[in-house]
């Protein structure tokens, strides 16, 4: 971890090693692995797992209930959600979202609860996904849809 962040808050958190956290960020019983860059204003609850060399870009959110498999890519502005019907009091429901390995999600993309992206696959810039995407895949829009094909890449 980088030495020297100021006003970040990490509690109860699990960083491998070679991995940077940067300034702002909010770190709450997750697990980063190794060789993974946390940058700025990042916040991630309890329970979540980023996997090993993995690139989380600025102002992201990623909330309990989300696993991210080694190799994946997150642009700024990604925001993953973890309830179907959210509300501010009452009952909720947890909804898992998967993201396999090498996939990348381009910036100010919305991850919809319950969902799994494939390993290999793209996100295009601004996609709101609600519904899994298969590995390899290139998806975009809203909703997300599939347009194309992604060569494998490790």
């Amino acid at each position: 971890m980088r030495s020297g962040s100021k006003y970040s808050v990490i509690k109860k958190s699990r960083i491998g090693k070679g991995s940077r956290v940067y300034d702002q960020v909010n770190l709450y019983g997750c697990t980063i692995g190794k060789n993974t860059k946390i940058d700025a204003y990042v916040y991630i609850e309890e329970g979540v797992t980023i996997g090993d060399n993995c690139k989380v870009r600025p102002f992201v959110f990623i909330p309990t209930g989300v696993t991210i498999e080694d190799g994946v890519f997150i642009g700024p502005h990604v925001s993953f959600t973890n309830d179907k019907y959210p509300r501010s009091r009452g009952d909720w429901s947890l909804l898992k979202t998967r993201v396999k390995k090498f996939a990348s999600i381009g910036a100010g993309c919305t991850i919809n609860p319950g969902v799994t992206i494939g390993e290999n696959a793209l996100i295009g810039s601004g996609s709101v996904v609600t519904k899994d995407i298969p590995s390899n895949a290139v998806a975009v829009g809203n909703p997300a849809r599939v347009v194309g094909q992604r060569e494998l890449q490790r």
